[in-house]
């Protein structure tokens, strides 16, 4: 099934514009979800829109949209009304700042979108862009789905991907959060430097397809049991041990990692030399016609 774009406009870098189409980068489909049910009949349950003024149920057709500017005030907005607000970037996304990919910083990136040229004839155009962009990410704003966002447009394999960003005012200090204020100044080096082993032990390249959603799972795994009405089994989650000795526990992490490898070598041996026993018991059997006598153990 083709994706369907989510916003169609135009991506503008000074005075060059490109016809584009915007689409989701994520996927929610698969994940498990509920319906409210009555709790004596599980019949789904509905949910009316009431009027307390008048009371009685309100049609979704009478409904209007008011914004409260006083306690109890409400001046009501139609679709005309809301309409008005058309800033520039309800049609056009302007790259107005190009700053490095590295320098944004990851805490205020929220949500990704593919973007593609609308179009044949912006197809050359925004080849062009794509490339002219290589190590850079174009700023600028966006209104979409309801509200105007600051968006970082970079290249991204043969197209490119825009990260709506949070704004400045929604992100929280750090300094807010007191449990941070009496943090050491300084810290045990030696431990340190055993808590870096500990963790050069899991660097690798990352694929993030490996870090598959558990909790997903076992909510199937439990719904699928209760459909066939079996017994649904819990497993019991281990509750980690306290710490008392930092340094024995990145000694014991060290060697439980060091131990861990070294056993799959040992049962790669081991496969190997049954595999080659078999192979010669094979031989033999197949030389003589019949099965090979076991050997007998030599007595001391």
């Amino acid at each position: 099934m083709a994706a369907r774009p989510t916003w169609k406009g135009y991506l503008k870098v000074s005075l060059v514009t490109v016809p584009v189409r915007v689409f989701p980068a994520t996927n929610t489909t698969g994940q498990v979800r509920f319906n409210q049910l009555c709790g004596e009949c599980q019949t789904r349950i509905q949910q009316k829109k009431w009027c307390s003024s008048c009371d009685r149920e309100v049609d979704k057709t009478e409904i209007v949209k008011g914004f409260e500017f006083e306690k109890s005030r409400y001046i009501v907005m139609d679709d005309e009304d809301i309409a008005k607000a058309r800033p520039e970037s309800t049609r056009i996304i302007n790259l107005l700042r190009f700053a490095d990919i590295e320098t944004i910083d990851p805490m205020y990136v929220e949500r990704p979108f593919y973007l593609a040229p609308d179009g044949k004839v912006a197809a050359s155009a925004f080849a062009v862009l794509r490339e002219a962009l290589v190590g850079k990410a174009g700023i600028g704003k966006l209104a979409l789905l309801g509200r105007e966002y600051v968006v970082a447009v970079q290249p991204r394999d043969n197209g490119l991907v825009m990260f709506t960003l949070r704004q400045a005012r929604e992100l929280r200090r750090m300094s807010a959060i007191e449990e941070l204020d009496d943090l050491p100044e300084t810290v045990n080096e030696d431990e340190v430097k055993l808590a870096r082993q500990v963790i050069g032990t899991f660097a690798g390249e990352l694929d993030l397809s490996e870090f598959t959603d558990d909790y997903q799972a076992e909510l199937r795994r439990i719904i699928d049991a209760k459909i066939a009405g079996e017994e649904v089994v819990v497993q019991e989650l281990e509750t980690p041990a306290k710490v008392v000795n930092l340094m024995d526990a990145l000694r014991k992490s060290l060697e439980q990692v060091s131990a861990g490898k070294k056993k799959p070598a040992k049962a790669a041996a081991k496969s190997s030399a049954a595999k080659t026993s078999a192979r010669r018991g094979a031989r033999a059997s197949s030389g003589s016609g019949r099965a090979a006598p076991a050997r007998r153990r030599k007595r001391a």
